[in-house]
């Protein structure tokens, strides 16, 4: 595949979880609230998670943002669902070395997340494509202590 037609199908990807954001909502009964924003182009996030047993039983999140934050929250939301806490902030590293332009463990299934690689290029952007993942970040680190 041609490197045009998969930055445009990414392209499609990113603005699919923009436009249609799955998990987008508020989970209520013993959630674990994370509010975070991003000052220097105003994205926020407020994430809920539901964590039991050691594993993340559902995420949602609200907020306001540019394609990339709000499709990355989404993209997240998605991919920990059903995941053991650690496997959770496995993902999170792989995708903060992702973000970097690192190398990075490619033999998880990243699925749709896959498709901002290419914030790596342009670092004033990629501090929008982890907002999300710092606030699971930090709501697994205050539930695990």
């Amino acid at each position: 595949m041609s490197s045009n037609h998969l930055d445009t199908l990414y392209r499609q990807v990113i603005m699919d979880h923009y436009k249609n954001p799955r998990n987008k909502g508020v989970l209520e009964n013993d959630s674990l609230t994370i509010n975070m924003n991003n000052p220097t182009c105003g994205d926020r996030i407020q994430l809920t998670l539901k964590l039991e047993e050691g594993v993340v039983r559902d995420a949602k999140f609200e907020g306001e943002g540019c394609s990339i934050s709000m499709s990355s929250a989404s993209m997240m939301t998605q991919a920990i669902k059903g995941k053991k806490l650690d496997e959770a902030l496995q993902l999170s590293e792989v995708f903060s070395q992702m973000m970097q332009g690192k190398e990075y463990d490619d033999s998880l299934d990243l699925g749709d997340i896959e498709a901002l690689q290419g914030v790596s290029k342009f670092p004033a952007r990629i501090k929008c494509a982890t907002l999300a993942w710092k606030a699971m970040e930090k709501g697994i680190k205050e539930e695990q202590q």
